[in-house]
């Protein structure tokens, strides 16, 4: 018995400096399935209603549309759940509804050629679900160039094979915008020795988000005003607000730091 009181002893000693280790430097998650990364869980008030809540896969959605166009022209918050969805407002035609009405996408109810009507609730309220939707994530992407991490799709080379074809524009929502010119790339210095230094392409994030879900609310107008780190990235702000959430993670360094060191 006395031989295993030192014993217990060390394993509660591990057990608090590990747990004490998760909550001041924090714990590697797990990565996704490919096929759920990016995918945001929308329970504002479907629990409440006694009705499974929504996954909204990013990947399908991101396939057909700009980003820009569900986050700016639609309203869509940054933050998964901040929008405050409702199904009042789906169906006043906002939010999801201003493209799911029969139309441009499939409505929550539709006619069958039998004259019967079919609800299409559990295609968006699938969590926890086994459903069957009509797209597979890997069958759909079996051709696309393939990536590192996130999904394994490199979206930039898939947009400009032209692989997926982005709408940026829905009738009655969005408005007419001048084309702008694409400002050069900037350069900016990493502050590790040995790091290369980051080339970021105005062009490249244009054709996804525009110029309106940048700035002025995430990065300032004025280059170099906006000041942060690459733990505030780390913590989902700046370029992480959406780099390693649905764009490509933060784990492929070279996607972003690609200048040669000297």
């Amino acid at each position: 018995m006395k031989k295993l009181i030192p014993f217990a002893i060390v394993f509660f000693l591990i057990f608090i400096i590990t747990a004490a280790f998760a909550q001041t430097k924090g714990v590697k998650k797990k990565s996704p399935p490919r096929h759920e990364y990016g995918n945001v869980v929308i329970n504002n008030s479907s629990t409440k209603n006694k009705i499974a809540p929504v996954v909204y896969n990013h990947w399908l959605h991101r396939a057909k549309y700009t980003c820009r166009l569900c986050h700016v022209d639609i309203g869509f918050e940054m933050k998964a759940g901040g929008t405050g969805i409702t199904e009042k407002d789906n169906k006043n035609g906002l939010y999801c509804g201003a493209c799911h009405n029969g139309k441009e996408a499939f409505a929550p109810e539709e006619k069958t050629p039998n004259n019967e009507v079919k609800k299409n609730c559990d295609r968006c309220h699938s969590y926890g679900k086994a459903v069957a939707f009509e797209k597979d994530f890997y069958q759909f992407t079996k051709d696309f160039p393939a990536g590192r991490f996130g999904n394994g799709i490199d979206w930039l080379k898939a947009e400009e094979k032209g692989l997926v074809k982005l709408k940026d524009h829905i009738a009655g929502i969005s408005i007419k915008r001048n084309v702008l010119r694409d400002p050069q790339d900037i350069y900016i210095k990493a502050r590790k020795v040995g790091m290369p230094d980051i080339i970021f392409s105005h062009k490249k994030h244009s054709v996804w988000n525009g110029c309106e879900m940048c700035h002025p609310d995430i990065f300032g107008i004025k280059r170099g005003a906006t000041k942060y780190s690459m733990q505030d990235i780390f913590a989902g702000k700046y370029c992480g607000a959406c780099h390693g959430k649905v764009s490509f993670p933060l784990l492929d360094c070279q996607r972003c730091h690609t200048k040669g060191v000297k």
